[in-house]
């Protein structure tokens, strides 16, 4: 017995370490990104936020057929291929020399994340009994994905001052040789007990190719405008790919994602709860790093050491929420945890030019801490409980995809937002005093900040929806029960 659960910890710490590298990834360029825009020669500070869209969008996208793939062709297996992709991605992305091969491989990189991180998600869904010894497991999960954003600011810091932006990337490559071999030993192979091997690739092409749509035409509407003939064209071509993908999987025989799925459990409302969430989460690590860096002045490692607060909140939440769920059920704290967040993004719109970090920004990153560290837990073990075994991997994609695409639609909404208030803060604030240079410079810091404003704020309004969507349409199951209550 001794054995046997050690044996289940060394699975977790293994799966934890991956799920902390993908996660990293989504975060650890941010304090670079100043130093890559330079390096690379980008053209504007609006195209650099491909570097994170680009990997984050081609995560999101292919995450349903990586689940899928993982139940049908094994979980084990499926883990060990993207780990080895990814781990060959981040070398190339550290050696990439222009702009565009940066943004191609970020993609591929996100590509080889879509199929590790369902993966992951799966085998711990099968190794861990669903009830307390899942909760436990899962807190971990949650911890780390809560905490793996944060913590990619501080090393990415770290790595950008004392050696170089490329190390970002680099670092990735002795932990996911460790996680590939660790793997290798310790992790037992499963499928899913399925009378079928075939994918939907009809389903995987179009959910894809929508969901890329999607997001592009919300990437591109701050600078050809709503109305523009480019932005309607990938809109209407998204909604057009998606309503073919529902077309599709109600009528396929072998489903990519099998719509009967959402009639399990708090399937469906849990999924509805985390988009909100993860895209208001990404405009904290964007503009804030970029606002502590560029108007505060702080160094990349200082930038990295801002954030600390939030992964230390985080693991003291955490450690505390499988006792909360197991008291109170998960609703609780899916309809609280978004209230921290909401308030701290609105006390950090309220950033100044002259700010000041310990008044500005440290009261907002302890509340978002308090709030990440409820959500990602409870959401996590809300999307998943009562999902039979063999549909485990499906339903980790479906929920990383909800966190990736509300991530990639998010920064893009909140981008454009943030680029339109600063361009109109310059339009209003035109001046040529006796010193037009250092007006000029004074006038585009105010208005960069005028732009994080804006995109703070209205960020601020997603964790309201999260918390309402979890207030009326998730229900009221503990972990020992939801089981029984879902299969009644």
């Amino acid at each position: 017995m001794v054995k046997k659960a050690l044996h289940k910890n060394y699975v977790l710490l293994i799966i934890a370490v991956a799920q902390f590298m993908v996660v990293l990834d989504t975060s650890i360029v941010n304090v670079a990104l100043p130093s890559i825009f330079h390096g690379l020669g980008y053209a504007s500070e609006s195209s650099l936020q491909w570097v994170v869209t680009a990997y984050t969008l081609a995560f999101g996208g292919f995450l349903l057929l990586g689940g899928r793939a993982a139940d049908l062709f094994g979980r084990k297996k499926m883990f060990m291929y993207a780990v080895a992709a990814f781990t060959v991605m981040s070398l190339l992305c550290g050696l990439a020399q222009t702009s565009t091969q940066m943004n191609a491989l970020r993609a591929l990189q996100g590509l080889s994340a879509a199929f590790m991180s369902p993966a992951a998600l799966s085998i711990i869904l099968t190794t861990f009994k669903e009830g307390k010894e899942r909760a436990k497991a899962l807190s971990v999960w949650g911890a780390v994905a809560a905490g793996g954003a944060a913590a990619g600011v501080l090393f990415g810091g770290i790595l950008t001052q004392y050696l170089d932006w490329r190390w970002n990337f680099f670092v990735n490559v002795p932990v996911g040789i460790a996680v590939f071999l660790a793997a290798r030993w310790y992790v037992p192979e499963s499928k899913a007990d399925l009378d079928h091997q075939k994918l939907d690739l009809p389903g995987a092409v179009s959910v894809t190719a929508g969901l890329i749509a999607l997001v592009y035409a919300i990437t591109l509407a701050p600078d050809k405008g709503w109305g523009s003939s480019e932005t309607l064209g990938f809109l209407a071509s998204s909604v057009v790919l998606l309503g073919f993908f529902l077309w599709n999987e109600a009528r396929s025989k072998h489903a990519l994602m099998p719509l009967s799925i959402f009639k399990i459990g708090n399937v469906a409302g849990a999924n509805a709860a985390q988009l909100p969430m993860i895209a208001a989460m990404f405009s904290v690590f964007f503009f804030v790093s970029l606002y502590v860096q560029t108007i505060l002045g702080f160094s990349p490692v200082r930038t990295g050491l801002s954030f600390l607060p939030i992964p230390f909140v985080i693991g003291l939440i955490s450690s505390q929420m499988p006792k909360v769920i197991h008291k109170y059920g998960y609703k609780l704290p899916l309809v609280t945890g978004p209230l921290f967040v909401s308030l701290a993004l609105f006390l950090m719109s309220r950033i100044t030019v002259d700010g000041n970090y310990f008044t500005d920004v440290l009261p907002g990153l302890i509340l978002m801490g308090i709030g990440m560290g409820q959500v990602f837990i409870s959401v996590t073990i809300a999307a998943t409980a009562g999902v039979p075994a063999k549909e485990s991997g499906l339903a980790s994609g479906m929920l990383n995809t909800s966190q990736q695409i509300g991530g990639a639609l998010g920064l893009a909404i909140l981008s454009g937002i943030a680029t339109a208030g600063a361009k109109a803060y310059q339009v209003n604030n035109v001046q040529l005093p006796a010193d037009p240079e250092k007006a000029q410079q004074l006038i585009a810091a105010a208005a960069q900040v005028n732009g994080f404003q804006d995109a703070l704020f209205v960020a601020a309004f997603f964790p309201l929806i999260t918390s309402a969507v979890a207030l009326f349409f998730i229900r009221h199951y503990k972990t020992d029960d939801s089981a029984a209550a879902i299969h009644v």
